[in-house]
């Protein structure tokens, strides 16, 4: 299985939906896994790990960005402290 790190920003309108939390796994056969999150009243920046068939993973990030969330594939220099 292959792992990849994102960072996502969430627009306003789908701040309250459980995309990742939810909607990924019901979806796709992936694990996401929310690594950290700032979430204000205007919008949501989370960085998320997903685990699964490297398919499932690209098909994933296309329902993200379909969806409006704004989705940036983290390389290892970016990674968070302690990941």
């Amino acid at each position: 299985m292959a792992r990849k790190k994102y960072f996502c920003t969430f627009p306003q309108a789908l701040i309250s939906e459980p995309i990742i939390s939810h909607n990924l796994g019901e979806r796709f056969p992936v694990i996401p896994n929310i690594r950290a999150a700032s979430i204000s009243d205007t919008m949501a920046l989370v960085a998320v790990e997903i685990e699964g068939e490297l398919e499932a993973i690209e098909e994933s990030v296309v329902y993200l960005r379909e969806r409006g969330v704004k989705v940036e594939e983290m390389t290892d220099a970016e990674e968070l402290p302690g990941s």
